[in-house]
């Protein structure tokens, strides 16, 4: 069995995710994207905006400032000149994936053909024919939101529930169908999903691709090992969300087959793994803001065995227990996690807010802020902001103002 450091597998993760090339000088593609695509595999889908919607992070993270409508025409276009890269479906949460990759989530759909979650069963106890109607309704008119489907229909929507979930029986019927693969979705306006029939989604030369469900969680599986670079089985499994059966199953005859090598990491109790063959850099020179459901670390078990790094979501706690703050975005640099920032972006004043600034303990300080206050400058540009303003919370945030501050004076 092969044997290796964390570090070397860190520098080994962040090679297979696309980080430590940087930016190429030439302005990035569709070309580009496809190229990150086939690399990561899922680009998480959320509903937060309070800096930027999570889905465009990624790409900005490994290839620096792009124009977002590339990963939206990679999205929602579909055309003989420009065939569609990305379809929406459950594939880690919400997320893009490959179009190529319909075919490997057919088990998860049938075993979705309920429905996602409870409430399918009674919605339809109250409307039997409501699953037909939906589908009239989208075959005869096009891409739909639940709310259009609901007017065409004239089924009544209940008050609202609560600040989140508040699904009428129309939106669950269409959220059942679109987890069920019957229905996809063609594009979104905001936040709010337009669902269409799978088949004028998703390219018949692709739905038409039959797998049994162990050849596609191979699939899956090999894509994940190849996607994380080395990682061990919860890691692997939660790429996409397998079960641990589903995992070790796809991971035991990959190793058979010599698809995939097992490692063993120093200090790691469980066995890793890695694809065949895998080189390992020497070095790792990257410098990146990662959004919270960055595929590198949205598994949270996962960086923290890789980089010592506890990272936690606070959104949902309440703002007077928060540690780092509402929406944190770890800092890359090198092969380590060395910063923590909250940011905002205050569009109606052109400004890139860092309410917060901590620097992760024993690291350089100085150089840190340097290269954060370059990362936060590019990040603020492509998003059309004018400036960057550092609030005073953090111990990284006085050396942060002090990069700003000199800038200023310097461009003077």
């Amino acid at each position: 069995m092969r044997e290796m450091s964390v570090a070397a597998a860190r520098r080994a993760a962040l090679a297979s995710q696309g980080f430590g090339s940087g930016p190429s000088g030439s302005t990035p593609t569709r070309r580009t994207v496809q190229r990150v695509v086939d690399r990561i595999r899922v680009f998480q889908i959320d509903s937060v905006s309070v800096a930027v919607r999570a889905h465009y992070m990624p790409m900005f993270s490994r290839v620096g400032a792009y124009d977002r409508s590339l990963l939206d025409d990679a999205a929602w276009t579909d055309s003989r000149r420009r065939p569609r890269l990305l379809v929406e479906y459950w594939a880690h949460e919400a997320a893009f994936m490959p179009v190529s990759d319909w075919p490997l989530m057919r088990w998860r759909m049938h075993r979705y053909r309920n429905g996602r979650w409870r409430g399918g069963d009674e919605a339809l106890t109250r409307n039997p024919r409501l699953v037909q109607d939906v589908l009239d309704v989208v075959a005869g008119n096009g891409a739909s939101s639940a709310g259009d489907i609901e007017s065409l229909l004239g089924t009544p929507r209940p008050g609202r529930k609560g600040p989140w979930w508040d699904y009428s029986d129309t939106k669950t019927v269409c959220e059942q169908l679109f987890s069920a693969g019957a229905l996809a979705v063609s594009r979104r306006d905001g936040f709010i999903r337009r669902y269409d029939l799978a088949e004028r989604v998703v390219p018949d030369e692709v739905r038409g691709v039959e797998l049994d469900e162990p050849d596609a969680v191979r699939r899956l599986v090999a894509n994940s090992v190849r996607a994380l670079g080395v990682a061990t089985e919860p890691d692997i499994r939660d790429y996409h969300r397998l079960s641990p059966v589903q995992s070790r199953t796809a991971l035991r005859e990959l190793v058979e087959e010599g698809t995939v090598d097992e490692v063993g990491v120093r200090g790691w109790e469980p066995t890793a793994y890695a694809p065949a063959g895998l080189v390992v850099p020497r070095r790792a020179s990257t410098a990146a803001l990662l959004c919270p459901f960055d595929p590198l670390i949205f598994f949270r078990d996962r960086t923290e065995r890789l980089f010592g790094f506890r990272y936690r979501l606070e959104i949902y706690t309440p703002a007077h227990k928060r540690i780092h703050g509402y929406y944190v975005f770890p800092f890359l640099l090198d092969d380590a996690l060395v910063a923590r920032v909250d940011l905002k972006s205050d569009r109606p004043n052109a400004t890139l807010m860092v309410r917060s600034a901590f620097a992760e303990p024993g690291r350089d300080t100085p150089r840190v802020a340097s290269a954060l206050a370059e990362q936060l400058r590019a990040m603020a540009r492509w998003l059309g902001l004018e400036r960057v303003q550092v609030e005073s919370r953090g111990d990284l945030a006085p050396r942060l103002a002090d990069e700003f501050r000199r800038a200023t004076v310097d461009a003077r």
